[in-house]
């Protein structure tokens, strides 16, 4: 058995295929009104975006959670390039909780936020 796919819920998913292509991930097959779309990670992990209506159609009593509970981290090559894609994703207009620091267990590590809240962690070794 492995992990094969990361499901996530979004609001708005034109919106969130525009925040994780800022991060590498790239979308295929993405028509306008599309209510699943797809992307491959560099390491082969399928990344899921489900249209909340599309959630509800499947799972009739599904609800939003009041607080998310997922959380992704994404390697960057140096932390320099921590630093570069949080100002990229920051200055596209989408929201932080935590700037770049250089983090005790010796990485450099920023925190994002998804259009939906999820947070998102920017790390790379010092």
């Amino acid at each position: 058995m492995q992990l094969d796919a990361l499901g996530i819920v979004s609001k708005n998913i034109p919106e969130s295929i525009r925040f994780y292509s800022l991060l590498g991930l790239e979308f295929e097959h993405c028509e306008k009104d599309a209510k699943h779309v797809e992307a491959v990670s560099t390491t082969g992990l399928r990344v899921m975006l489900d249209d909340e209506e599309l959630i509800k159609s499947i799972k009739p009593h599904w609800k939003k959670p009041e607080i998310n509970s997922i959380n992704m981290a994404f390697k960057c090559d140096s932390a320099k390039a921590v630093d570069e894609c949080f100002k990229k994703v920051v200055s596209a207009g989408f929201k932080f909780e935590k700037e770049p620091w250089d983090a005790f267990w010796g990485q450099r590590y920023a925190v994002v936020l998804d259009p939906d809240g999820n947070s998102v962690d920017l790390f790379a070794g010092l």
